[in-house]
């Protein structure tokens, strides 16, 4: 018998991405990702819609992951990332989380086809009908050249750091926004207290 293959893993494919320093901000370059995507707008707080969407999210990984290993190509479920924006980007260093729009993700790894998401949303679909999965879209991202900084600590302590990017370290380095605030959520925040929360934070640039 042929030796399994070992589990694709975006953490440590594109460790860098994943793995910033929490020392600074950095700049990185990333490629092109595909990911399961559903869009909202509000408080992630206190929003039902947020927490379907979730839900939704890992309903459908998982179930994509099974059939996909039954075939000899399994994957790490990556962590679930965000995109966030609002029509004032002071909004976020503020934390008024009415005014955010979102972009919930979680990266497909790439032998995964567009058919292979389908059936697997199909799938997830009969188990779980009350789920809004139809939302739930394959969605392309590449955000190219971006600063990045490992936060840790609560998400509303995001304000400080969020607030140095844009007033200081966007304007110094001569950039500007080129696309939505991106967190991945290395943590789950079930299980680890608020202060030891690990979150990446991104934002894709450009020169002004």
């Amino acid at each position: 018998m042929a030796e399994q293959t070992a589990k694709f893993d975006f953490k440590k494919d594109f460790a860098p991405l994943y793995r910033p320093t929490s020392k600074r901000w950095a700049s990185v370059e990333v490629p092109t990702f595909r990911f399961l995507a559903v869009n909202g707008h509000g408080d992630p707080n206190t929003s039902a819609a947020y927490a379907q969407a979730v839900e939704s999210l890992y309903t459908v990984v998982y179930t994509l992951k099974f059939a996909l290993k039954e075939r000899g190509q399994d994957f790490v479920v990556p962590p679930l990332e965000g995109l966030w924006s609002a029509a004032d980007p002071t909004s976020f260093v503020e934390r008024r989380k009415d005014e955010w729009d979102w972009s919930m993700l979680i990266a497909v790894p790439p032998f995964a086809t567009a058919e292979d998401v389908e059936s697997a949303r199909e799938k997830a679909s009969a188990k779980k009908p009350e789920l809004p999965l139809s939302a739930l879209a394959l969605r392309e991202i590449s955000e190219g050249r971006s600063l990045q900084i490992l936060h840790v600590g609560a998400y509303d302590d995001e304000g400080p750091i969020l607030r140095e990017l844009h007033e200081k370290v966007m304007p110094n380095g001569g950039v500007t926004f080129n696309g939505p605030h991106h967190e991945i959520y290395l943590s789950d925040p079930r299980r680890v207290a608020p202060e030891k929360l690990k979150t990446v934070l991104r934002q894709p640039v450009r020169e002004v």
